[in-house]
C-alpha cells in the first residue's frame, strides 16, 4: 500500500519551475530516498509533502490524506528531521523531548516510557540531563531522530540528516535511524546526495532540474550501466578525449578529476589504453558501476558539480 502518492506535481518560484510534473508512489515501510544535487527540487518536494510550502499543481497525498486540503491530519502523522539543527540548546535531553511529545498530545505514561526507549537507543541515557548546548554535531543529530519517531509517525522525513557530519558520525547516525525505523516501523523518506547513504535505500528517485529521471531499487540502477567505469587523468585531458574518440570509438564524459568512459570490460580496455595513447597518461583507475557512475551517465555531470541553491521556504537548502 503507498503511503505517499505524488502525481505530476508542479512548484513554481517566481516564474522558475523547482519541481517540474514529479509523479512518484512510496510502499508502507518502505526507505525511500531522494538522491540528486543542491537545486534539484528535493527538499522543495519534502516541504510540499509536510505541508510546509503550498504547490501550484497536481496531487500530494501522505497517509491518504491530501496536502493541500488536510494539512493538520498530514503533519500529526509524520515527524521531520531538518537540514540544521532545531533543538533548544537551553534545554536538556529530556526536556527537549519532553515539549515535543507535550505537541502531540501524548499521554503523559506512554511519554516516559517512549522517552526513556529513545534516550537507550540513541545511546543518551546518561546525558539525558545535560544541556543540548553541551553536545556534539552527532550527538544533536542522534537525539533530532529520535524526537521525531516519538510519536511513532507512520512516514519520517530525513532532509539531508547528516549534512556537515564527519564519515564516522554519519556512519553512526546511520545505525540508529535504522534501530530507530525498525523499533517505530516507520516508513522513511530522506534525501541526501551522499552516495553510500543512499545505498541504504529500498528505492531511490534521482532528482535533476526538478525532475525525477530514475527511479529503481540501487542494484538495478547499477545494472543501467553497462560494464565498467574508467577514469582517466593525463597531461592535456581535452586532446586525450578527442584521442579516445577517435581510436576507440568511444565518447569520454569530462568531469573534475579527468575523463571518464563507460566500456564492456574495463581490464581489458586499460592495456588498450596505454599502448594506443599518444597523450600522456598520469593515472587511471577501474571502477564497477556505482551510484555516482549512474547520475553521471544520466545527466552527464556530477553532483559536486553543482553550486549551491536559493533556499526555499519551510525547509533549508533545496
Amino acid at each position: 500500500m503507498s503511503v505517499i502518492h505524488v502525481e505530476n506535481l508542479y512548484k513554481r518560484y517566481n516564474g522558475v519551475e523547482a519541481v517540474r510534473g514529479v509523479t512518484f508512489d512510496v510502499r508502507e515501510g518502505e526507505t525511500f530516498g531522494f538522491l540528486g544535487p543542491n537545486g534539484a527540487g528535493k527538499t522543495t518536494t519534502i516541504s510540499i509533502l509536510c505541508t510546509l510550502l503550498g504547490f501550484d499543481s497536481g496531487i500530494a497525498m501522505v497517509n491518504r490524506y491530501d496536502c493541500r486540503t488536510e494539512p493538520q491530519k498530514v503533519r500529526s502523522s509524520i515527524g521531520l528531521v531538518f537540514q540544521e539543527f532545531t533543538l533548544d540548546n537551553e534545554l536538556t535531553a529530556y526536556e527537549n523531548l519532553k515539549f515535543h511529545c507535550y505537541l502531540y498530545g501524548m499521554d503523559r505514561s506512554l511519554t516516559e516510557r517512549r522517552i526513556e526507549e529513545a534516550l537507550d537507543v540513541v545511546n543518551l541515557s546518561g546525558r539525558k540531563l545535560d544541556l543540548v548546548r553541551k553536545f556534539s554535531g552527532g550527538m544533536k543529530r542522534r537525539l533530532e531522530i529520535a524526537r521525531g519517531l516519538l510519536h511513532r509517525p507512520r512516514v519520517l522525513f530525513l532532509d539531508e540528516p547528516t549534512l556537515g557530519l564527519d564519515p564516522q558520525t554519519r556512519s553512526n547516525v546511520w545505525e540508529f535511524i535504522m534501530k530507530l525505523k525498525k523499533a517505530a516501523g516507520s516508513t522513511l523518506f530522506m534525501t541526501t546526495h551522499y552516495m553510500e547513504e543512499a545505498e541504504v535505500c529500498d528505492r531511490i528517485a534521482i532528482m535533476d532540474n526538478g525532475r525525477i529521471i530514475a527511479c529503481d531499487r540501487p542494484d538495478e540502477l547499477k545494472r543501467s550501466i553497462k560494464g565498467d567505469t574508467v577514469y582517466i587523468k593525463t597531461v592535456d585531458d581535452a586532446s586525450a578525449s578527442r584521442e579516445i574518440e577517435e581510436k576507440f570509438l568511444l565518447k569520454p564524459k569530462m568531469i573534475e578529476a579527468g575523463l571518464s568512459v563507460n566500456v564492456e570490460a574495463g581490464e581489458k580496455f586499460v592495456p588498450q589504453l596505454f599502448a594506443g595513447m599518444k597523450t600522456e597518461i598520469k593515472s587511471v583507475n577501474l571502477k564497477k558501476p556505482s551510484l555516482e557512475d549512474v547520475f553521471l551517465n544520466l545527466t552527464g555531470r556530477e553532483i559536486r558539480d553543482y553550486g549551491p541553491a536559493p533556499r526555499a521556504p519551510g525547509l533549508r537548502g533545496r
